[in-house]
C-alpha cells in the first residue's frame, strides 16, 4: 500500500515515528484523504491478521524529482514553475511550517527494499532532514531567479505544521535512508522542468 504521512495529521510529535497515532482532524476538508489512507492501512492491517496476507505499508513523506506536473499543487512544483514563468513565489502561512523531501529516486530505492523485505506492519520512506516552506522557496528563488518576490497568503485549514519522517526503521530492517541531498536533486528537478 502506498500510504502517506498525511495519517500523522497536524502531529503533536515531531518527528514521526510508525508507533504514532497521528492527529487528524475526521471532518475537515483534508480528511477525507486522511481518513482514506488510514481506513486503507486498517484493512489491510486486518486482511493480514484474519487470512495470512503478507502486506506491506509504505508511508511515503513529501517526494519530488523529474517528471512532477507543473501544476500538481506541491510545494517543490509549485515553486520551481512560479520561479520559471517569473511570478511571485506563493507561501501559504507564515512559511514557517516544515517539511521534509525525498528524491524519487531514493524514494524508489525505499520501495524496492521493502517490497524485497518480510515487514508487515507501516514503515515510514522520507528524508529525515527537516527545512522551512520559507527556506525552500528561497533556496530554490536562488537557483532560479534570485530576483522574485515571495507573497504570502492565509494557511489552509488543518495544514500541517510539522512534517518530518523517523525512519529508524527503515534503516533498521530495510538498510535504506536517503542518499540525494535536496540541492542535488533540486537541481535536477528544476533541470527537467527547464527542459518541459
Amino acid at each position: 500500500l502506498a500510504s502517506t504521512s498525511e495519517v500523522y495529521g497536524n502531529p503533536k510529535e515531531s518527528p514521526q515515528s510508525e508507533s504514532y497515532h497521528g492527529y487528524v482532524n475526521p471532518v475537515g476538508p483534508r480528511s477525507c484523504y486522511d481518513e482514506g489512507k488510514r481506513v486503507a492501512e486498517t484493512l489491510c492491517l486486518d486482511y493480514q491478521r484474519i487470512h495470512n496476507l503478507d502486506i506491506r505499508i509504505m508511508r511515503i513523506f513529501n517526494t519530488y524529482g523529474p517528471r512532477m506536473k507543473p501544476n500538481d499543487g506541491r510545494v517543490v512544483s509549485n515553486f520551481i514553475y512560479q520561479a520559471l514563468q517569473k511570478k511571485s513565489l506563493t507561501i501559504y502561512g507564515d512559511g514557517l511550517q516544515t517539511r521534509s523531501f525525498c528524491y524519487v529516486d531514493d524514494l524508489i530505492d525505499g520501495m524496492i527494499n521493502l517490497m524485497n523485505s518480510n515487514i508487515n506492519s507501516p514503515v515510514n520512506i522520507g528524508n529525515p532532514q527537516e527545512i522551512t516552506i520559507l527556506e525552500l522557496a528561497k533556496k530554490i528563488r536562488e537557483k532560479i531567479n534570485p530576483n522574485l518576490e515571495i507573497v504570502f497568503k492565509p494557511l489552509p485549514q488543518d495544514d500541517p505544521l510539522k512534517r518530518q519522517p523517523d525512519i529508524t526503521k527503515a534503516k533498521r530492517y530495510l538498510d535504506w535512508e536517503p542518499k540525494i541531498s535536496l540541492d542535488n536533486g533540486l537541481d535536477k528537478t528544476i533541470s527537467w522542468f527547464k527542459n518541459l
